[in-house]
């Protein structure tokens, strides 16, 4: 078998369903493995632990070089931000987990081979991609959001500072406290001891609540949604991108009415 041959053959693999749901069995093998491992095991089950951790990662290298003979261009393998990072993922694997200055971070990079779930399944580098293309404008929405919470803690701290300097001592620990007031973290045992003092605070906090919890989750929800839905217009265009057009049909179809014209005369 010569090498076209072998790469069309690991092409096709590499493509093939199947084989890809059982890289995800492996995937979902190695991640119990490593949860199992934080138990106190007997030790026949360590044994098979540290066999299944052999498998796991010879397993991974034989993917990981099926996928690159299998890639028609070799020198931008790596140019793949996934491809990269699966690579770097297997290739510290190989490190012996023994008594070695590398072997804490053998241990840590075992558990990063959980996310190669995400370079596998094609949804989750969409959502992942949509995330990160999203970055710019969500931190428009998070500086706008500082700016919030640093006019309110100035606020608190101004207001509330004498009521319990715990909470509101100072802008730093007021915005910490207005953290735990947009998550919901008890955040009522708060108001009521201002409102003790001050009665209508609970306008302070409600509008607070408003601006940060509602305003601005739904302004990130909407940015991340859009972004994700621009991500599969592009992953969609792109699986169709050779399919035939409506104007290849018409152009293929007059062709063939122009032959058979041509063959009656």
């Amino acid at each position: 078998m010569n090498y076209v041959a072998l790469q069309n053959n690991f092409f096709r693999l590499k493509s093939n369903r199947a084989f890809e749901l059982f890289v995800i069995f492996i995937i979902i093998i190695s991640a119990l493995q490593i949860g199992a491992k934080t138990y106190d095991l007997p030790d026949n089950a360590i044994t098979f632990t540290e066999f299944l951790d052999v498998f796991i990662t010879l397993f991974f290298l034989v993917e990981i070089t099926i996928r690159f003979i299998a890639e028609p261009d070799k020198r931008r393998f790596l140019h793949n931000g996934w491809n990269l990072f699966d690579t770097l993922v297997v290739a510290i694997s190989l490190i012996p987990i023994d008594n070695s200055d590398m072997a804490l971070l053998a241990r840590l990079v075992r558990v990063f081979r959980v996310l190669r779930m995400i370079s596998v399944i094609p949804e989750l580098r969409i959502l992942i991609s949509s995330l990160i293309k999203a970055l710019p404008q969500l931190g428009y929405v998070m500086l706008l959001m500082f700016i919030i919470f640093y006019i309110y803690a100035a606020i608190g701290s101004f207001l509330f500072n004498q009521i319990n300097p715990q909470l509101w001592g100072n802008i730093a620990i007021a915005m910490l406290t207005l953290f735990r007031v947009m998550t919901f973290e008890d955040w009522t045992d708060v108001q009521y001891e201002t409102m003790e003092v001050y009665p209508l605070s609970w306008i302070f906090y409600l509008s607070f609540i408003f601006f940060t919890a509602f305003a601005f989750l739904n302004m990130v929800i909407g940015i991340v949604v859009n972004v994700m839905e621009e991500e599969h217009a592009k992953a969609k265009a792109l699986k169709h991108a050779n399919d035939p057009t409506i104007e290849d049909l018409q152009r293929e179809i007059r062709e063939l009415k122009q032959i058979i014209l041509e063959k009656k005369a």
